[in-house]
């Protein structure tokens, strides 16, 4: 059966504080609220949710919403800068606000963030303060993989079959194949979070106007490529053949270098560098080592996962000599905790940070921090160059391992955000030197302030620290399943 495209078109003007919204599929206006005294345009996810006449689930309790749109499940959690669209996070810059039993999205943040995965009609300029909505159902849905022992078969499933003079493929000398459908509307967040298998490491769907192109990195040698259309069901069959027995050896090879066996935890500072202090005298070197070494116990005991600590005791360690130890002894993941600090005691809340030269004042504060301990160490010649351009350079040079590095981020920063009632501030990225050199993903865990007063005591409580250690664990964990599942092709 051909299943056709009927778009929606809604327009959507600011006045007085509200948004006045025409569903013209539905024949309805309505209202969606905003907040007033706002720099940024804040609008109500309830109001909107019934724009879209979707169906909306919430928990007031929590603090959250869940709403239906276009088919996807979109949730919503107050005091936070993530949502999920069917279980993919995605972080906003700015957080979602409470007001009177109602969550107000940052209008711009959201609706970007539903343009780039299940909207791609949405259009909205925030000067103006008008949106335009088409919504647009997709007939290229999704894909599947499969691997023989003399190529690769990938499986695009589709909701009708196209005129074959409107497809076509070739390898680049990149090695990159590109298949491209004129007329066709790809789902590029189902396409691109596709488990790459065989001869593909990676996928990468985009739509150019009415036209579709889904590209594979190919990480072998193919010596023929070809597609055809099947009816029953709608699908478009691409098969990539390579040298008979190549595959096979190739996949068991990465697995075993790829196979999470080996995290390196480094707890900060040590010896004679306390780290920050608190307004009680809490050591952050204390706290910690403390936490670090809870979370290195959960990891053997329940993952089956050799720890190495930079340090188990109260010791200092030069920088540059914990990555390497990282290096030396092949570890697959490097996660270094520190707690924060603030001239101004009132902040408090978590962050996790990546490796890239700092984009806030903020960040470039926390990292010129934690870098000061180089005063300490005997031997600062090394560190001479790690500034300006020198850094940007260090940094592209573990670029290979920034997307790993992105995702356990995210994931540790959504386990701390469901265990801790503090504030969760997100992803960062700054200039750490105690990320530069290891060769493997890695982030910067901030426990916490242990310059806030009363963040400082939490961090002295073992059930709080127990708490931070399941979070970073369970981060852990979750990334090591993801990565295995990749690789094992399931």
């Amino acid at each position: 059966m051909i299943h056709k495209i009927f778009p929606f078109l809604f327009l959507i003007t600011v006045l007085n504080g509200e948004i006045h919204v025409f569903n013209r599929s539905a024949g309805t206006e309505s209202e969606i609220k905003t907040l007033p005294k706002s720099k940024l345009i804040y609008i109500s996810a309830k109001d909107l949710a019934h724009s879209f006449t979707s169906k909306l689930y919430e928990n007031t309790e929590r603090k959250k919403l869940v709403l239906y749109i276009a088919g996807r499940k979109i949730k919503i959690s107050g005091n936070s800068s993530y949502i999920m669209i069917d279980d993919k996070p995605y972080q906003m810059p700015q957080i979602t606000r409470v007001e009177s039993n109602d969550l107000y999205v940052p209008a711009e943040d959201f609706l970007g963030i539903l343009k780039a995965t299940i909207l791609p009609g949405i259009n909205f300029d925030s000067r103006k303060e008008f949106l335009d909505i088409d919504i647009i159902r997709f007939n290229i849905t999704g894909i599947h993989i499969d691997v023989k022992s003399n190529g690769t078969i990938i499986r695009l499933t589709t909701k009708k079959p196209f005129s074959e003079r409107n497809i076509s493929s070739f390898i680049n000398k990149h090695g990159w194949y590109y298949l491209t459908v004129a007329g066709a509307m790809v789902d590029t967040t189902t396409l691109n979070a596709g488990l790459s298998r065989g001869v593909v490491r990676r996928i990468e769907s985009d739509q150019i106007g009415k036209t579709a192109q889904v590209a594979f990195k190919l990480g072998k040698e193919v010596i023929s490529h070809e597609w055809y259309q099947s009816l029953d069901p709608n699908e478009i069959v691409i098969t990539l053949r390579t040298p008979l027995g190549k595959v096979d050896e190739y996949i068991e090879d990465v697995k075993e270098r790829w196979r999470l066996d080996t995290v390196v935890l480094d707890a900060g500072h040590g010896g004679k560098d306390p780290g920050s202090q608190g307004k009680y005298g809490t050591k952050e070197k204390d706290v910690v080592l403390d936490i670090t070494k809870r979370v290195g116990r959960l990891l053997e005991k329940n993952a089956g996962i050799k720890v190495v600590y930079t340090r188990d005791e109260d010791v200092f360690v030069p920088i540059i000599d914990r990555t390497k130890m990282a290096n030396d002894t092949n570890g697959k993941l490097f996660v270094s905790v520190h707690a924060n600090a603030n001239k101004n005691r009132k902040i408090q809340g978590f962050e996790t940070y990546l490796l890239r030269p700092g984009k806030s004042e903020d960040a470039i504060e926390v990292a010129s921090r934690e870098n000061a301990v180089i005063k300490l160490e005997e031997k600062t010649g090394q560190y001479d160059n790690l500034t300006g351009e020198n850094l940007i350079m260090a940094t592209m040079a573990q670029s290979m391992f920034m997307k790993e590095s992105e995702d356990l981020a995210a994931i540790i920063q959504m386990e701390l955000d469901k265990r801790l009632n503090t504030p969760n501030r997100g992803v960062k990225q700054a200039g750490f030197y105690v990320l530069i050199g290891a060769s493997m993903p890695n982030v910067l865990v901030e426990v916490g302030f242990i310059s806030n007063p009363a963040e400082e005591k939490k961090l002295k409580q073992a059930v709080h620290k127990q708490r931070i250690a399941e979070s970073i664990y369970e981060g852990i964990k979750h990334f090591k399943y993801s990565r295995e599942k990749l690789l094992a092709g399931d």
